[in-house]
């Protein structure tokens, strides 16, 4: 999934993750090497919902401290409320609850192409 990413990313195309599967961006780059969400506004499942679910020391990590971490401009909405942020052609989504409105965002920039 690394791979496929960047070179959607390298061709222009939008990207998207929900919930826990922003963590894949602590592996994917840009082409200068820099992580693909340096500088960028993102958004995945919060510490706060980790800590909800009593999962904080059984994970590898937590998504919301692995963003920062890579530099990204993490934010975050009220917990298990849709929570959606766009920032260019990368969309991600802070939890299941938005998934609907992460893939209408998608669809956006995907029909916009």
């Amino acid at each position: 999934s690394i791979a496929l990413i960047e070179s959607f990313w390298a061709h222009n195309k939008p990207v998207a993750a929900v919930c826990h599967a922003p963590a894949v961006f602590r592996f994917v780059k840009d082409s200068d090497g820099n992580p693909l969400v340096k500088g960028k506004k993102a958004t995945g499942f919060s510490n706060s919902e980790e800590e909800a679910v009593q999962l904080t020391d059984v994970v590898p990590f937590l998504v919301e401290d692995e963003l920062i971490k890579l530099g990204a401009q993490y934010s975050k909405g009220e917990d298990w409320h849709s929570y959606v942020v766009k920032d260019g052609r990368l969309i991600t989504g802070q939890n299941p609850g938005s998934s609907e409105e992460t893939a209408k965002a998608l669809l956006v920039l995907l029909n916009n192409d």
